[in-house]
């Protein structure tokens, strides 16, 4: 079976984007209709046929570096070409355990394509005697990205300063109310790399899936206004949401990945899911 999650991972055209480079690395993808838009600060970016490089004269540190972006990310912003600001800073790193190369603003990390890094959680109630069920989330209405779509019970971006385990906790209070006691009970799953084009700029973007057993007299409870609904969900019906589209790319990738290491689901349902789970393909 071909589930629609599994291509819009990789629904990305490189020749339809520009590298981005700073010290030395390549950090991002800048899409083609963009570069104009950079063009503007000459002191700043240095662009050919090939690349967007922010200006070696910025190279001291990684201080030097963020403050030029910023002025650009905020004249960008203020013009309604970066969009869904959340004062939360990102860092740029091509690893998850890399020194950060710059700092910015989290709306600005699709329009330059920087690598970024989320935790997913599959929230399981298991059962004596009769099939465990899944929590799912209705993302709100208001959310700057994929409005109104299913998605895990919690789920949320890797600010920097915080490690994996801190955001797990983090997240589970301000998505579902789950305390830091239970959260802390998250079980690692894998690691899913998703690279695709997206109406802000290109997803490149590490999950770190976790599966989270909750007891059977938990109900979620949204405390940071994000989440419109929850429901509790048969295996079956939850992966009918993901067949039909129903469900986020990301979280469909992580249930898909919670299914199949539980056994619920065969392999030949979700045939092309293990290269998502290969090496990255985001700035190489």
């Amino acid at each position: 079976m071909s589930l629609p999650c599994i291509a819009h991972a990789r629904r990305f055209e490189a020749q339809a984007h520009r590298r981005f480079f700073m010290a030395s690395e390549q950090v991002g993808w800048i899409r083609e209709h963009d570069v104009a838009l950079l063009a503007r600060w000459p002191d700043v970016f240095e662009i050919d046929a090939a690349a967007v490089t922010l200006a070696a004269r910025f190279d001291a540190n990684a201080d030097t570096r963020s403050a030029a972006l910023a002025a650009v990310i905020g004249a960008l912003a203020g013009q309604g070409r970066i969009v869904g600001w959340r004062d939360e800073t990102y860092a740029i790193r091509n690893t998850f355990d890399a020194a950060p190369l710059a700092y910015i603003e989290r709306a600005a990390a699709r329009f330059f394509g920087a690598t970024t890094y989320a935790v997913h959680l599959n929230g399981i109630v298991k059962y004596a005697g009769r099939a465990p069920q899944l929590w799912i989330a209705r993302r709100s209405q208001t959310k700057a990205t994929d409005p109104g779509m299913l998605d895990n019970v919690v789920a949320g971006g890797i600010a920097w300063g915080l490690s994996i385990e801190e955001t797990i906790v983090k997240e589970c209070w301000e998505e579902a109310g789950i305390e830091a006691a239970l959260a802390g009970q998250a079980e690692p799953g894998r690691t899913v790399h998703v690279l695709q084009s997206l109406p802000e700029g290109t997803q490149a973007e590490q999950i770190f899936i976790y599966d989270l057993p909750l007891p059977e007299d938990f109900a979620p409870r949204n405390q940071d206004g994000e989440v419109g609904e929850h429901r509790l969900a048969r295996v079956e019906e939850v992966a009918r949401w993901i067949e039909d589209g129903e469900m986020t790319v990301d979280a469909s990738l992580a249930t898909l990945d919670c299914m199949l290491r539980h056994g619920w689901i065969d392999e030949d349902a979700c045939a092309g899911i293990d290269t998502l789970f290969a090496a990255p393909l985001v700035t190489r």
